[in-house]
C-alpha cells in the first residue's frame, strides 16, 4: 500500500470520474515520497541559477537569474497546487508529475544557455523554453483529464491556466527567437503578466485547498531546499582553511540560521494554524496570496544572499573590498527575504511585522556601507543585523490561537 509521508493512505478521496486512477486528496494528507523525489530537479535549477548570476557578475546577470527562477517558481507551483487536489504517486498522476521533474531537470540543464546560446548543437534557448512548456503542459493536460471539485471547477482551473500561459508562452518563445537584449525583457513581462492573469482569473474559482497541512508543509520543504543552496554556497567558495575562512565559515552559518529562524521560529506555524482555521474560498484566497505569490520574494531573497556568501567566501581572507555586486547580493537577498516573510505573515495571520519591515528598509540602505568592507567583515555585519532583527521579533511574538482568530477576519 503506498503512503503519504509520514502517514499511511487511511482515508481518500473519491475517484475522479474521468479518470478511474486519479486518487483525490483529503484534508490530513501529507507530503509524498513521488513530490520530495520531483523536487531534486529544482535543487539543481536553484543551484544553476546562483551559478548564471555568479558567472555574470553584473546587474543584468542578477535580473536574468532572477527571471529564470520565476520560471522555475511558476512551474513549481502549479505541481504543487495539483499534488494537493490530488495524490502525487498514484496512477497517471505520478507519470505526470515524473514527466513534469524530467522537463524541469532539462530545463535546468540548459540555464547557463537560457540567454546566450553556445556555438554547436540546438538552440539554447528555444530548448529551455520548451522544456518550460512542456512541465506547464504536462501539469495542464491532468487537469483536462479529471473533475476535482466537478466538471464546472475542472472549466474554471484550465480556463485560468490556459489564459495564463499563452501570453507567456508566445513571450517566451517570442525571446529565444529574437535574442539579445530583447530576450531578457520578454522573460521579464512573460514572468510579470502571468502572475497577475492567473490572479485576476482566480476570482470566484471554485478550487480548494484539499489539505491545508499538506499545502503548508509542501511549501515548507521548499524553503528548506532553497536555505540547503545558501549552506551549499557556504562550502563551494570556502578556500584552504586557516582563521579567516573558518571565521567565514561560522559567519555564514549563522546568516543560514537567521535565514531559517525568521521563517520557521513563529511565522510558518502560525500561519498553518491561521490558514486551517479559515473557510474554503478564504483559504483558497490566502493560498494562493501568501504562498503561490509571496513566497517568491522569500526564495529568491535566499538564493541571492547564498550567492552573496558565495562571493564572500571565495575572497574571505583578502582585505580588499567585498564590492557592489556581493553587497547588493547578500544585503538584498536578506533584505527581501525580511520583506517576504512580514508580508506573507501580514497576508496569512494578519500580523503587522513592522520592525522586519525596518530592519528589510536598514539592510537594503546598508548596500553602500558593506561595499567596501573587507568579505569578513560584511558577513559579519549582515549576521549582525539578522539577530537584530530576530530580537525585535521576540518582542511581539505571535500566538498561534491570536494569529487564527486575526486571520480569520482579515480579507485581502
Amino acid at each position: 500500500m503506498s503512503r503519504r509521508f509520514g502517514t499511511p493512505h487511511a482515508v481518500r478521496g473519491s475517484h475522479p470520474a474521468a479518470v478511474p486512477r486519479a486518487v483525490a486528496s483529503v484534508e490530513g494528507d501529507r507530503v509524498t515520497a513521488v513530490e520530495l523525489f520531483f523536487d531534486l530537479a529544482y535543487v539543481f535549477g536553484f543551484t544553476q541559477v546562483s551559478r548564471l548570476m555568479a558567472d555574470a557578475h553584473t546587474a543584468m546577470g542578477i535580473l536574468r537569474g532572477l527571471t529564470v527562477l520565476a520560471l522555475l517558481w511558476w512551474s513549481w507551483t502549479a505541481y504543487s497546487w495539483l499534488a494537493n487536489q490530488l495524490h502525487a504517486d498514484e496512477g497517471f498522476v505520478r507519470g505526470a508529475m515524473f514527466t513534469g521533474m524530467t522537463a524541469v531537470f532539462v530545463m535546468a540543464v540548459m540555464v547557463p544557455e537560457a540567454y546566450a546560446d553556445r556555438t554547436g548543437g540546438l538552440s539554447g534557448p528555444l530548448i529551455f523554453v520548451a522544456a518550460y512548456l512542456v512541465a506547464r503542459l504536462t501539469h495542464l493536460t491532468v487537469y483536462m483529464f479529471t473533475s476535482v471539485g466537478g466538471p464546472a471547477a475542472r472549466r474554471e482551473v484550465v480556463q485560468t491556466v490556459c489564459l495564463s500561459i499563452v501570453p507567456s508562452a508566445a513571450l517566451l518563445i517570442g525571446g529565444a527567437l529574437l535574442g539579445s537584449p530583447w530576450q531578457v525583457w520578454c522573460v521579464l513581462t512573460a514572468v510579470t503578466v502571468e502572475p497577475v492573469i492567473a490572479n485576476l482569473t482566480t476570482w470566484g474559482v471554485r478550487s480548494r485547498i484539499s489539505s491545508a497541512t499538506h499545502f503548508v508543509e509542501r511549501h515548507r520543504l521548499v524553503v528548506i531546499l532553497a536555505l540547503g543552496e545558501s549552506t551549499v554556497a557556504i562550502g563551494m567558495g570556502a578556500g584552504p582553511i586557516d582563521i579567516p575562512p573558518l571565521a567565514g565559515v561560522l559567519l555564514a552559518m549563522a546568516i543560514a540560521i537567521a535565514l531559517w529562524r525568521a521563517y520557521f521560529g513563529e511565522v510558518a506555524t502560525a500561519a498553518e494554524h491561521a490558514l486551517c482555521e479559515l473557510d474554503d474560498r478564504e483559504r483558497s484566497r490566502a493560498a494562493h496570496h501568501g504562498y503561490t505569490y509571496l513566497h517568491l520574494p522569500i526564495v529568491a531573497g535566499i538564493v541571492l544572499s547564498a550567492l552573496g556568501i558565495e562571493t564572500a567566501m571565495a575572497h574571505i581572507s583578502g582585505t580588499g573590498a567585498y564590492g557592489l555586486f556581493g553587497a547588493v547580493a547578500l544585503a538584498g537577498g536578506a533584505g527581501l527575504y525580511l520583506i517576504g516573510t512580514a508580508l506573507f505573515a501580514r497576508r496569512v495571520v494578519g500580523a503587522a511585522m513592522r520592525p522586519r519591515l525596518l530592519a528589510a528598509l536598514i539592510m537594503l540602505t546598508a548596500i553602500p556601507a558593506l561595499s567596501p568592507m573587507p568579505p569578513l567583515a560584511a558577513l559579519a555585519t549582515t549576521a549582525a543585523l539578522l539577530f537584530g532583527v530576530l530580537s525585535l521579533d521576540r518582542l511581539s511574538p505571535i500566538s498561534a490561537p491570536e494569529a487564527g482568530r486575526r486571520s480569520a477576519t482579515h480579507v485581502a
